[in-house]
């Protein structure tokens, strides 16, 4: 595989490709599809006729410069792993490896955790996001001294297991259809997180974003907390 170009302004380096990176990126691949492409001093990870399709494993902040940049001349596709499960494997320093299930389980409306910094993307021309949920080994190893709220145990890389569900999409009005049908109306964002079964912070996050994006709208005050209303189609 060639180094990127010299002019590049790109920060993904291949060759510093982590092992969660690579296997979606594996996973995704169809054939015909170019991988690593050179576009308008970016690395695109695969190209797919005319369609750029970007796989972000971190949050989608970074991605503001290179996505203003392409998304004027170019399709482009983000593609966000969620880990649905997970196993937290553990190396002690003895040589020894402990594994465990996550109590955790992720789900869609994670998506809105990360959309929070950047509640607009839906709604730029030529964009779409796939979401994939996951299954994944999350590798630890204990450095002393560090990271005193989890003992001491630092994540090292995250390790791709199986693929279990994707959604795509296309437009911003998609992600309406997240919005759980017994919501009262108006509603709180206590209510959706009752709907959702999902923490009173993230439905926070999904009002926030849905509201920036005209997908819902304010409808007053119930005590201290904002109301919404989903606009007529």
């Amino acid at each position: 595989m060639p180094p990127p170009p010299a002019n590049s302004i790109d920060r993904i380096n291949v060759y510093n490709e982590k092992h969660l990176h690579a296997a979606l990126k594996a996973w995704y691949t169809r054939p015909g599809d170019r991988l690593e492409v050179a576009i308008d001093g970016y690395i695109i990870d695969i190209v797919r006729d005319d369609l750029l399709i970007e796989v972000q494993t971190a949050g989608f902040s970074s991605l503001k410069h290179k996505l203003a940049c392409l998304l004027p001349r170019h399709p482009v596709r983000l593609v966000y792993p969620i880990p649905q499960e997970k196993w937290l494997v553990k190396r002690h320093g003895s040589g020894q490896t402990s594994r465990r299930k996550s109590p955790q389980r992720g789900s869609i409306y994670r998506l809105f955790s990360e959309l929070v910094s950047f509640p607009h993307l839906p709604a730029l021309p030529n964009f779409s996001l796939e979401i994939l949920l996951t299954q994944e080994e999350e590798i630890r190893r204990h450095e002393a001294g560090r990271r005193w709220r989890r003992g001491g145990w630092v994540t090292e890389e995250r390790r791709l297991l199986q693929v279990v569900g994707q959604q795509r999409f296309n437009t911003p009005a998609e992600l309406a259809a997240l919005l759980p049908a017994n919501l009262p109306t108006p509603f709180t964002t206590a209510d959706l997180a009752s709907a959702l079964g999902q923490p009173r912070r993230l439905a926070q996050q999904m009002a926030y974003c849905l509201r920036e994006l005209a997908l819902i709208l304010p409808a007053g005050k119930q005590g201290n907390a904002i109301s919404y209303v989903i606009p007529e189609p």
